[in-house]
């Protein structure tokens, strides 16, 4: 007969073991909202610690996707509206300290991602979940807590926003 003890730590050893195999896809879908990998690997740190104060809160391991997943979006959506309130000071040109995002850079060389970036964090978040991570609407509705409506017409008005930044990238390439 195993003891709640026994119990708590064989849930902490399967928990620790799940969670280990989330965090390159983890640090994957945060860089695709935050948009450098610097604070996307913040944010998943920060959503990592978060789940394991809450692990007690997770009733099925099945669900453990979903479950971070909301933890994650939560903590990258808390993160980019800080950085909005944050007064930025630029350095001057030829400072040390200067540190290259090399995913960042991809990112902004393509114009998808030149897209994504210029959409709302909310319109972000349903494209990434719903293309990257290729959720259904009610699996995304589910981790963002929102209406089913709310996530449809998001990702509407986020397609139709990439369309036609993609299309006046084109054109420009054109002339």
């Amino acid at each position: 007969m195993r003891t709640d003890q026994e119990l708590v730590v064989d849930d902490d050893e399967i928990f620790a073991g799940t969670s280990d195999a989330y965090v390159a896809r983890a640090v994957g879908l945060a860089f695709y909202l935050m948009g450098n990998r610097s604070d996307a690997e913040d944010a998943t740190q920060e959503a990592m610690t978060r789940a394991w104060k809450a692990r007690r809160s997770l009733r099925e391991l099945a669900a453990f996707d979903a479950w971070f997943d909301r933890i994650l979006v939560n903590c990258c959506r808390e993160r980019l509206r800080r950085q909005h309130r944050i007064r930025e000071v630029a350095l001057p040109e030829g400072s040390e300290g200067e540190i290259r995002d090399d995913f960042a850079a991809v990112l902004a060389r393509d114009s998808i991602g030149r897209a994504l970036a210029s959409l709302t964090l909310e319109q972000r978040s349903v494209v990434v979940l719903r293309y990257w991570l290729d959720l259904s609407l009610e699996q995304i509705a589910e981790r963002l807590t929102w209406p089913l409506g709310t996530v449809k017409s998001r990702l509407h008005h986020a397609i139709a926003a990439i369309r036609e930044r993609v299309e006046g990238d084109d054109a420009e390439v054109r002339r």
